[in-house]
């Protein structure tokens, strides 16, 4: 076993996001976890002298935890590959195909996975091409049930399932509150699971499937933050064949991606047992409520012993990267 070396690090929280609450409560608790693994921590809410800062500090490690655009759209991903600090967390061009609900589906079908069919737009589209047609038409060619989304973000904020013609638009307008894009996808019925991918340094691995059934049906903001509006099952109540089938297609998009170190890869299983992709995280949640840590530790892990293992790998790597 290796001896252990404590690092400084930057933790990012906060920003300007619809998720600031949420980037703070899992800065906050990573923060806790690392520190009390022997660490040295430094909680930063990004602004305007953030690289200022970073330059004149110039940590081991920069560990983001900001959701939303702030975080995760990939520019500020870009902007730290260019101050030499390692990171942990995806290259910027990576986090930005991910961040793109329909551009991530596109590659994801591409490489020979399912994901439901989907179309991504704009407000200026909806707008020009007329709202009522764009959405009597959406109902012909997509049939009912659909889900509406922002076509990027997170935290469920902005997603609708429609089930009525008659409630399409108030889902479209809820959408477009979050993002200029809206995602309008055939809803695939089944079980909703998320597969958080860890990379500490013997390449990606999928931890335990966390199955997701909100109380009132719907996986929505309130319900994936609020205790008792959720129930997980961890692992997932799935067939051994049908885990082994999600947990090794979240590992290959996690790489098709070109994810590193921590990622969250949310499907849906249908009766079939087939997974549908819906989306991938860069940045996932990790308050107390959220999904990646419930994985590590049903697992058999500690919190604190696999974000220091993900902050050291991270730290090696991005210095191996510098170096060349």
């Amino acid at each position: 076993m290796s001896e252990f070396v404590p690092l400084n690090i930057v933790i990012l929280a906060g920003g300007i996001s619809h998720e600031r609450d949420v980037s703070l409560r899992s800065g906050r608790r990573v923060a806790d976890a690392l520190s009390n693994e022997g660490h040295s921590v430094t909680v930063l809410d990004p602004g305007s002298n953030l690289l200022t800062i970073l330059t004149e500090q110039a940590p081991d490690l920069i560990w983001p935890t900001l959701h939303g655009a702030t975080g995760e759209d990939g520019a500020l991903l870009s902007l730290l590959e260019t101050t030499g600090i390692p990171f942990l967390g995806s290259r910027g061009a990576a986090a930005a195909l991910a961040w793109n609900k329909a551009t991530a589906k596109e590659l994801v079908l591409r490489a020979g996975y399912s994901t439901p069919p989907a179309i991504a737009l704009s407000t200026e589209t909806f707008r020009d091409l007329g709202a009522t047609s764009v959405l009597d038409h959406l109902v012909s060619a997509i049939g009912l049930p659909l889900v509406v989304k922002p076509a990027h973000g997170g935290s469920s904020q902005g997603v609708t399932i429609v089930r009525t013609p008659a409630d399409l638009p108030r889902a479209m307008v809820h959408a477009y509150t979050y993002a200029n894009t809206a995602l309008v996808e055939a809803f695939v019925g089944g079980t909703e699971v998320t597969v958080a991918v860890i990379d500490t340094g013997a390449g990606p691995i999928a931890l335990p499937i966390v199955e997701i059934v909100p109380v009132d049906g719907v996986f929505s903001f309130e319900a994936r933050y609020n205790a008792g509006e959720t129930d997980y099952y961890t692992p997932a109540r799935l067939s051994e064949e049908v885990s082994a089938a999600v947990s090794s297609a979240a590992v290959a998009i996690h790489t098709l991606l070109d994810l590193r170190h921590l990622s969250r890869i949310d499907i849906i299983v249908d009766a079939a047992g087939t997974p549908w992709f819906l989306e991938a995280n860069v940045l996932p949640g990790l308050t107390e409520t959220s999904l990646v840590p419930q994985a590590i530790e049903a697992d058999g892990r500690t919190l604190g012993a696999t974000y220091s293992a993900l902050a050291t790998h991270a730290q090696e790597t991005g210095r191996r990267s510098i170096a060349r």
